[in-house]
């Protein structure tokens, strides 16, 4: 029997869903600093409206539910995945006042985009706008990165309990400091001093290239936030092509490995202990798929002839396969080179880049390394099996920041969450395929979408139908979540229409 949900469940959760709703508005301060820095009055009226609605629906439910209760694992969970529908609507209200969005659709689309930092885009004629609207597309990538539910965990809760659960929730599952409000905080140290580091590099790039200071500096915040968590908005149409800077993309490309690491690998580098890096299952997994992946994609585009030059054809493409393994999106192409230029096999090896993603518990998307290098370690114990004798005694272990046994719950959970995320990419194919886009496309567009990538071979647009948006939308939320709290949500509806 499936039992019926309670009252003080749905205060649970609306309290603390309040909470992040709160912490949503007071981000958007910072669009309105900007907007007064640089004399944007509309701008600044958008946003003064997006808090109002923020702080009165976040109060009205910390007001109305308000408890004393902890979350217990169910409610967390769907703390988490609400906190991301919500926030993907509240934070679309400053982009639909600006008229720079068709419909409201297409800026929750964009808004959706940018939490699930995923980078697929609808705005229209983004050179021209205000630089309040920019920075907020670029904070709202920041603060997905980080975990929209980090933001909580850090300033606005304070039971450990009730935070752990919340922090899994948002597909992360590594504490790298005894408690995990300490570990948020930390996520949020390494993030800020990252970016004070390379918003300087990419902005002295800028300037010497000929940006003016202002408009240099501001474009190296904005492209180290949407780097750092592997998003791929741009202040400007052309993305990293529009700076025609082989340093600026090797920076971008710096910022973007570094966003795919795991937060914990960050920790031990910062403590000295670099040596991880060469023992590590997830980073020794991550460059071997890395030389595969560009492998394919190297012959494709030889075959091809696009880039007769050797080093064109490694600039161009290495880049590119960077940014679709690491899940960023950036590109120095045109959306339709990828169609039109890079032929089949190319296209696969990008594709296959983009499924597989960068490190758990980092910014990125995908199915990640951990579990991909879990599956082979198991495919390996078992081929080791059938070629030893039966009496041969078998244990297998893999290095993980720590020495760590191999068993069968941890390839179960890793293969559920691989086929999960195929099954997703498939699901977005077939709709894709429905509404009459081929099937190599349709597959491209929904694994960037799934994948939280956000290259486009051309199928994202504004005249893309309504259904494949919301198909897109859900594939966003549901990949950056990794399906458990989606599940969760799922599954607390179905009790609360069917329970007793």
């Amino acid at each position: 029997m499936i039992l019926k949900p309670q009252i003080e469940d749905l205060k649970t959760i609306g309290y603390y869903l309040g909470k992040v709703i709160i912490g949503l508005g007071l981000f958007m301060f910072l669009p309105i600093i900007v907007g007064i820095i640089f004399r944007e009055i509309n701008p600044i009226l958008d946003f003064s409206l997006g808090i109002l609605i923020c702080l009165s629906a976040g109060g009205a439910l910390i007001f109305f539910c308000k408890t004393e209760r902890d979350l217990n694992w169910m409610q967390g969970m769907i703390v988490v995945s609400l906190s991301w529908l919500v926030a993907s609507i509240l934070g679309a209200v400053p982009f639909y006042l600006s008229h720079h969005w068709a419909s409201f659709l297409d800026a929750c689309f964009d808004s959706m985009s940018g939490f699930a930092t995923t980078g697929l885009v609808l705005v229209q004629d983004l050179d021209h706008l205000s630089y309040s609207h920019n920075i907020w597309r670029h904070l709202i990538m920041f603060m997905g990165g980080q975990g929209i539910v980090v933001v909580a965990l850090s300033f606005l809760v304070k039971g450990m309990s009730g935070a752990f659960k919340m922090y899994v929730g948002e597909a992360r599952e590594e504490k790298i400091l005894p408690n995990v409000i300490s570990t948020a905080r930390f996520i949020w140290l390494v993030s800020i001093l990252y970016f004070i580091l390379f918003t300087l590099a990419l902005g002295v790039v800028g300037w010497l290239n000929g940006m003016k200071p202002a408009n240099a500096f501001f474009h190296g915040a904005c492209i180290f936030m949407a780097a750092f968590d592997t998003g791929g908005f741009a202040p400007q149409s052309q993305n990293i092509l529009y700076y025609h800077s082989f340093p600026f993309e090797i920076i971008t490309i710096t910022i973007m490995i570094l966003g795919a690491m795991n937060f914990k690998m960050h920790y031990h580098i910062w403590a000295g202990n670099r040596r991880e890096i060469l023992r590590d299952i997830e980073t020794i997994t991550f460059f071997t798929t890395v030389m595969l992946t560009f492998a394919i994609t190297a012959i494709g585009l030889e075959r091809m002839g696009i880039y007769p030059a050797p080093l064109v054809l490694f600039r161009k493409g290495f880049f590119q396969l960077i940014s679709a393994h690491t899940g960023t999106g950036y590109t120095t192409i045109y959306s339709s080179q990828f169609i039109n230029g890079w032929g089949n096999l190319a296209l696969v090896g990008i594709i296959s880049a983009m499924a597989l993603g960068g490190s758990a518990s980092s910014t990125t998307g995908g199915i990640k390394m951990l579990r991909i290098g879990i599956v082979f370690k198991a495919l390996r114990e078992d081929i080791k099996r059938i070629v030893l004798p039966e009496n041969a005694i078998l244990v297998q272990k893999f290095h993980h920041i720590k020495e760590i046994f191999l068993d069968d719950k941890q390839v179960r959970a890793a293969l559920l969450i691989t086929l999960s995320y195929l099954m997703l990419y498939g699901i977005g194919s077939l709709v894709g395929m429905l509404f009459g886009y081929p099937f190599l496309n349709s597959l491209f567009e929904s694994t960037s979408a799934a994948a939280n990538v956000g290259l486009s071979c051309g199928i994202t647009d504004v005249g893309m139908p309504a259904a494949l948006k919301i198909t897109y939308m859900v594939q966003m939320w549901a990949g950056r979540l990794e399906f458990i709290s989606v599940f969760a949500l799922i599954g607390f509806i179905i009790a609360w229409v069917k329970g007793r």
